[in-house]
């Protein structure tokens, strides 16, 4: 976790220890709501080090949205922001790779 708190550190360009703490919250929620939709969808029970990205990127949206959760939009100065419901929709096609195919040996039956 420590080397996804620096990646996140360092894209948000933060330098100093005073949001250490909000990062690690953020992060661990972040993977255990990951590791929850793996478990239920995929079987798996870890994170696969190649998903890891997914984890840092949404710490990074998430940090960047903290104080206006719950919001669906923002209007700002003729700045307009809309935030997604579900954060992992742009991960999806990624994700489903994991989930475990079907094999093709069942059978059909017309009556």
């Amino acid at each position: 976790m420590i080397e996804i708190e620096q990646n996140v550190k360092a894209v948000l360009g933060i330098q100093d220890t005073l949001q250490d703490q909000t990062l690690s919250v953020i992060i661990k929620n972040t993977q255990s709501h990951l590791k929850i939709w793996l478990k239920k969808h995929a079987e798996l029970e870890d994170i696969p080090e190649e998903l890891t990205f997914i984890v840092e990127e949404l710490a990074i949206s998430r940090f960047q949205k903290l104080g206006s959760e719950g919001m669906e939009s923002e209007s700002v100065e003729g700045r307009a922001v809309t935030y997604r419901e579900d954060d992992f929709r742009p991960y999806r096609d990624i994700l489903e790779t994991y989930i475990p195919k079907q094999d093709g040996d069942g059978k059909v039956m017309f009556f």
